[in-house]
């Protein structure tokens, strides 16, 4: 395969035409090829005056001797270095005994009962949530009737917190298993341009019929799936796991089944699970993790930032990743940034105000948000649990419930009056996309003084970097509490817990950060029960 990089593409074409120019820029005859792709495509906005589309191809041809100019690359199967790696002798175990059993549905546990499942093993899966879609009706039923289930929520159900998300599947990892993780997406239903675009998205209405159709084949593959049913219970024999106990949250039942291999995959909000498995044994950390708010601007502003005034081409709504260190050794960055999106209300706990950023596929809303954060670390919590995180969370996101006048509307403020500690008074020419509704607050009096000082710091840095992000009307909703997980419940090299056959997975252990790595890391853990971990 030969592999042509920087390629500069100055108008929007098609792939038909792409291929047409680089055969002829580089002097490839269209007989001698075989087959091509896009391998990347990224907007370089750098000089505002000249922003293209930089292209990487890759070209198989008949005979490579005639190309000696271009670089060579071989493309690994990781799909078939991995059934290299497992092993016959663990399939054979496992097949003896009972099911895997997996507590989530998010993307960590969704890909790791793929895994199993295209090996033969088949899982089953726990969900405390709905399916994807009464999920949603649930979602729906919170932003537009404020009616909360806890059970069933932005945080909770079929598919996990990143379905009611923008979607985006960019990583700070560097594993070839996330090449896996999009081709799996797009045979899924995923657009096919996410296995090359450096900032791939799918968007939260894709999502949802992605998650339905995994769901599917998992099951026809005999996978098994109890929805609306809670995990509140396990049984170890010889510090080795053997049973869960489980309990229906339709007919208020609880049944139990066996099982020698617990994935967790329970997510960062799963707070009575971490209760439940502190409480029986399982080893857990105190973990750093980011507080802060969701920051709204016009989407407009943002584009004209980002690409100028009359840019040439037709771009995508335009996005942003910034941060700041202060003196203070705090840190500042914005986190999940949204172009053309929706900030979400997040709540999975009555009486408690979280959020989120959402937004569709085509990412054609009024407003950009992003998280908006401040570091945390364990030496800020007053109390010595490894739990301590999570008190931490619960009590600003309780405050800003109180903040914003109950029924869940969120305690909103106006960028210029954050910087001058006054409680905001008027709405300019941002309009707060939040649902159920918000309040007019001062964010000041709930947040902590390191993370409201050093938010002050980071807008101010932060405007120097992209214009206009200080802008005075752009609006600050309260609180975003659940960026990442605030415990870590230790694992060894076979990915196993203090309590043999028990593997904590993905986000909410403490092990990933957004659907990318938590599909990752659900991945790796199915290959360590099927003993493809060395």
């Amino acid at each position: 395969m030969l592999r042509i990089h920087n390629i500069k593409i100055r108008e929007n074409i098609s792939d038909e035409t792409l291929i047409d120019l680089v055969l002829h820029k580089y002097h490839i005859h269209p007989s001698d090829m075989l087959e091509w792709n896009i391998s990347k495509k990224s907007i370089d906005a750098r000089k505002k005056n000249d922003i293209f589309f930089n292209y990487t191809i890759d070209i198989q041809v008949k005979d490579e001797s005639k190309y000696p100019n271009f670089q060579k690359v071989e493309i690994p199967d990781i799909d078939q270095d991995i059934r290299n790696r497992i092993q016959i002798d663990s399939l054979d175990v496992l097949k003896t005994c009972p099911s895997p059993i997996i507590v989530g549905a998010g993307p960590a546990g969704l890909f790791s009962a793929l895994t199993l499942v295209q090996h033969g093993i088949a899982p089953i899966i726990i969900e405390q949530g709905k399916t994807v879609d009464d999920r949603k009706q649930d979602v729906d039923c919170f932003l537009y009737n404020k009616q909360l289930n806890p059970f069933s929520n932005v945080q909770f159900g079929e598919g996990g917190a990143g379905t009611f998300s923008d979607g985006k599947l960019t990583t700070g990892i560097h594993n070839p298993l996330c090449q896996k993780v999009l081709k799996e997406f797009v045979n899924f239903g995923a657009p096919k341009e996410i296995l090359y675009l450096s900032k791939p998205h799918i968007g939260t209405d894709k999502l949802i019929d992605i998650i339905r159709n995994m769901r599917n084949y998992i099951l026809s593959k005999g996978g098994k799936f109890y929805f609306h049913t809670k995990f509140i219970n396990f049984t170890v024999k010889n510090n080795m796991i053997s049973s869960v106990v489980l309990e229906d949250l339709e007919n208020h039942t609880t049944f139990e089944l066996e099982t020698n291999h617990l994935v967790l995959a329970i997510g960062h909000s799963s707070r009575d699970t971490f209760e439940l498995l502190y409480q029986n044994g399982i080893m857990m950390e105190k973990k750093n993790f980011s507080v802060g708010v969701r920051i709204e601007h016009l989407q407009k502003m943002i584009n004209q930032a980002q690409y100028g005034e009359n840019p040439k081409l037709q771009l995508p709504p335009a996005e942003y990743k910034l941060a700041y260190h202060s003196p203070n050794g705090r840190s500042c960055y914005t986190f999940c940034m949204c172009p053309g999106g929706t900030v979400i209300a997040s709540s999975s706990e009555e009486n408690t105000i979280v959020t989120n950023g959402m937004s569709t596929y085509l990412r054609n809303g009024k407003n950009a948000n992003s998280a908006l954060l401040v570091n945390v670390t364990p030496e800020d919590f007053t109390d010595s649990s490894p739990l301590a995180g999570i008190y931490f969370q619960k009590d600003l996101e309780e405050k800003a419930f109180i903040l914003g006048g109950s029924h869940y509307f969120a305690p909103i403020q106006k960028v210029e009056d954050f910087l001058n500690n006054q409680k905001s008074s008027t709405i300019g020419v941002v309009i707060p996309s939040y649902l159920p509704g918000t309040t007019l607050s001062n964010l000041n009096e709930i947040l902590p003084e390191f993370v409201s000082s050093t938010l002050k710091e980071g807008i101010l840095y932060f405007d120097k970097k992209l214009k206009g992000f200080a802008h005075p009307d752009s609006i600050l909703t309260g609180v975003e509490t659940r960026s990442s997980s605030p415990v870590k419940i230790p694992r060894n090299t076979k990915f196993v817990s203090n309590i043999d056959g028990i593997y904590p997975c993905g986000e909410g252990a403490g092990y990933a950060g957004g659907i990318m790595s938590a599909a990752v890391d659900g991945i790796k853990t199915s290959l360590a029960i099927l003993g493809a971990i060395d």
